[in-house]
């Protein structure tokens, strides 16, 4: 068995090469790309006998997606992604003096796959239809989080120079098409105060809004209210970033409609979508994104309980003595915790004996973001089962042990 870590960078791969016994058979830097691997491939064949089975490659590595990753599960070799705070943990057992350079990483990283291999999580094999999935939907929601990082920014300028087209738009919504446009169309008070009804009601008429007529007068009358004002330059230079972030907002809402229709068409192309789509809560873009997270290799979760734990819907315990607490896990996959949460939120409507399993938790005095989570706990379990048995999302099944438990 060889045991390499690779610590990667930009352009380049420190790698070391272990034997079973520990001993550092080799050690490398290596260029990203096709030439790098190849010499990957080089060294495993140097060190190794002519049997050796790539399976017993074992390869530590503090990522789990790119091109260099893929040709590694290619080969067969035996991939693990290591948190990097794991692998500064682990480097702590040499010293505590905090050190760091890329060969030291490589040196731990073989030491973690040769020493902590059963406590690490191998690279999961997932098929080429969950990776586009995977990519599509962490696109549209980072696109999303873009866009209300840079709404906030619009807003935060818009109160230090015209406060009162945050009143005047109010009723549109900031990041809607039309907002923006007017705010594009007059980014100073001054010009604001000029805009007439007719061309207000223009653009709330490009953007199909209902009662256009009545909220065009609203918005003018808004827009003209008196207010404090800046020197002539200053509230210039404010429009010039109000604008800059407008046009920004209207590139990120065209994007996100883009990247939507690519979520929806490269989830409903995999086989798992229609037991996704069984379960109460979930829709094509929240479906999307828990398979995204979850992946699809079938040997990955061996049972429910490892699912809920990289969920992060399961709790931790934290026993010490005689103290012993039952907290929430926060540290976890967030993209995969958003969902959930906004999933079992759904569900509650969905689903009576979700809601029924929500009631149960806050009779018990349970808050509500952990009632919440205890739902999307049992979600978990239930999708665990439906996917393990390729059967779909039954009320009655999913809940007749609880159901069982309230009618008694």
């Amino acid at each position: 068995m060889l045991l390499i870590g690779d610590d990667w960078a930009e352009d380049h791969h420190d790698v070391e090469v272990q034997d079973a016994t520990g001993r550092r058979l080799a050690t490398a830097r290596l260029p990203e790309g096709a030439e790098g691997i190849a010499t990957f491939h080089e060294l495993v064949a140097k060190h190794s006998g002519e049997d050796l089975d790539p399976a017993d490659v074992v390869v530590g590595i503090e990522t789990d997606r790119g091109t260099w990753v893929q040709a590694l599960l290619a080969v067969g070799y035996q991939v693990y992604a290591i948190n990097p705070r794991q692998v500064a943990r682990f480097k702590e057992r040499y010293g505590t003096s905090g050190a760091k350079s890329d060969k030291g990483d490589a040196h731990a990283l073989a030491d973690m796959v040769r020493i902590d291999r059963d406590q690490l999580r191998p690279v999961a094999g997932d098929s080429a239809q969950a990776q586009a999935v995977k990519v599509v939907a962490r696109a549209h929601q980072t696109l999303i989080w873009e866009r209300t990082r840079t709404f906030q920014r619009l807003r935060n300028t818009l109160r230090e120079y015209f406060p009162a087209a945050l009143n005047a738009y109010t009723s549109l919504e900031l990041t809607s098409t039309d907002a923006l446009e007017l705010l594009i169309k007059a980014p100073t008070p001054q010009a604001a105060a000029k805009l007439t009804r007719s061309q207000i009601a223009a653009v709330l008429s490009r953007a199909r809004r209902h009662n256009r007529d009545q909220k065009a007068g609203a918005i003018q009358a808004a827009l003209r209210e008196k207010q404090l004002e800046l020197p002539g330059p200053v509230a210039a230079a404010y429009a010039a970033a109000t604008t800059a972030h407008a046009r920004l907002l209207l590139a990120l809402n065209e994007q996100i409609t883009v990247m939507e229709e690519q979520v929806k068409a490269h989830f409903l192309a995999h086989p798992d979508a229609e037991i996704y789509l069984s379960m109460p809560g979930i829709g094509e873009i929240t479906g999307a994104r828990v398979l995204a997270e979850f992946g699809d290799d079938p040997t990955r979760y061996s049972s429910a309980k490892p699912r809920k734990n990289y969920a992060g819907t399961s709790p931790v315990t934290r026993a010490s003595g005689k103290s012993h607490n039952v907290q929430a896990r926060y540290v976890r996959n967030n993209r995969l915790a958003d969902a959930l949460q906004r999933q079992a939120f759904s569900a509650l409507r969905a689903s009576p004996g979700a809601r029924r399993y929500y009631d149960k938790q806050r009779a018990r005095e349970a808050g509500y973001n952990a009632a919440l989570r205890q739902v999307g706990n049992r979600l978990v379990g239930i999708l665990h089962g439906c996917l393990k048995t390729r059967t779909h999302y039954d009320e009655a099944t999913a809940w007749s042990h609880h159901a069982h438990l309230h009618a008694a």
